[in-house]
């Protein structure tokens, strides 16, 4: 199913500042609530779709992505085993709940339907590698297993951070929600104002056994290996996101994204320009005057391509299709293949002697026309 633009989702320009985004998101947050559509699964549906865009768009990094790669740059690849979104509605209140004053329960009327929906869930910070691929890679796909550092949940106490599995006693500070609510008196009337409880930082539960392997913190560092599907058409410098592979969170939160930076390794004969590929073929100077078959190179192997008699320097072969696949799915690039005459540099005397008796002839006197030397002039500036 393809993915709606964020942008559209959401209702805003491209040009919308971080203000006007998060207004929006909690426009239509209001509008989709499970609390004021009871039992409607598209109500649902579009919340989190709400969230997945509001997800993107507030952060500056994944919304430069998303601005030049689409849904591919940030996780929409619909191959490429990248996800995006909220898998839940109770994710969503406890990523975006600090927008609402900390909970959904106190605006619009709403019922606190979600329990505990002002509890804090700690989330898992995001993690950063780079991984190097060939051009083969790029140009077909690839699927990478690589090994990752990074903190997991505590096997002793499945993450919980309680020592022998021993319960979690509801704090008695904020009485389990989370929070601590203040009123204050006012010229307009009173005001409600809710804050992140500082003695359990949000969580509603205190530990009093803490586990001994994870001193209480749920997470233990160690190192996991990641499945990572890497989608055609990738390119140097683009940031895919690999959702929940990131640190785990404290204590059974959400687990933080795993960022991978894609760099490419150079190919020994040809050259990347964005989804074309590029070779110089080099040919002698008798080569190129009668005319040759030559064999170019190509990232699935070789082809041959036949030089036709009188081909001049610089001219620009395209073979089409034998480039990069966009990584949105618009085609394929082309292999432009660059002819260049290779002149020898030294000649012995019988090659001197040819070489003069064609020095006068009249095939070698005629030089290009004034429409030739436009257009080759046109081709070189395409390289230069």
């Amino acid at each position: 199913m393809t993915k709606r633009d964020y942008y559209e989702i959401l209702e805003v320009s491209k040009n919308a500042t971080p203000e006007e985004i998060k207004k929006a998101y909690r426009k239509k947050a209001i509008q989709y609530h499970p609390d004021k559509n009871p039992g409607d699964k598209q109500a649902e549906e579009n919340f989190k779709e709400a969230a997945e865009a509001y997800e993107i768009l507030s952060n500056p990094d994944k919304k430069q992505r998303y601005d030049q790669f689409g849904h591919a740059g940030v996780g929409g690849a619909a191959s490429g085993g990248f996800s995006g979104g909220f898998n839940n509605v109770d994710d969503i209140f406890s990523a975006f709940g600090d927008i609402f004053g900390g909970h959904f329960g106190g605006f619009g009327g709403f019922s606190s339907g979600h329990r505990n929906r002002g509890q804090r869930v700690s989330r898992g910070s995001d993690l950063r590698v780079k991984v190097k691929l060939t051009l083969s890679e790029i140009m077909n796909g690839v699927e990478k297993k690589i090994k990752v550092k990074k903190y997991v949940a505590c096997q002793h106490c499945n993450g919980t951070g309680a020592n022998n599995g021993s319960s979690l006693s509801t704090c008695n500070t904020c009485h389990g929600t989370g929070q601590i609510t203040r009123i204050t008196n006012t010229l307009l009337g009173q005001m409600q104002t809710a804050s992140v409880c500082s003695a359990c930082q949000g969580s509603g539960k205190t530990i009093t056994d803490p586990c001994h392997h994870c001193g209480g913190e749920g997470v233990v560092r160690d190192e996991e290996v990641v499945n990572i599907k890497i989608p055609a058409g990738v390119g140097e410098g683009m940031q895919l996101n690999v959702s929940g592979k990131g640190n785990t969170g404290r204590r059974g939160g959400i687990n933080g994204d795993l960022l991978v930076v894609i760099t490419e390794e150079e190919h020994s004969e040809l050259i990347r320009d964005e989804n074309n590929l590029i070779y110089n073929l080099f040919v002698s100077f008798p080569d190129i005057t009668l005319g040759v078959t030559a064999e170019i190179p190509t990232v699935d192997g070789k082809v041959k391509v036949k030089i036709e008699q009188g081909t001049q320097p610089e001219k620009i072969l395209r073979l089409r299709g034998k480039g990069i696949p966009d990584i949105n799915g618009y085609g394929k690039g082309d292999l432009l293949v660059r002819v260049h005459v290779w002149i020898p540099k030294k000649l012995n005397i019988e090659e001197k002697r040819i070489l003069e008796k064609l020095q006068n002839s009249p095939g070698f006197q005629t030089g290009p026309s004034s429409e030739e030397k436009s257009f080759f002039e046109k081709m070189k500036d395409m390289f230069d």
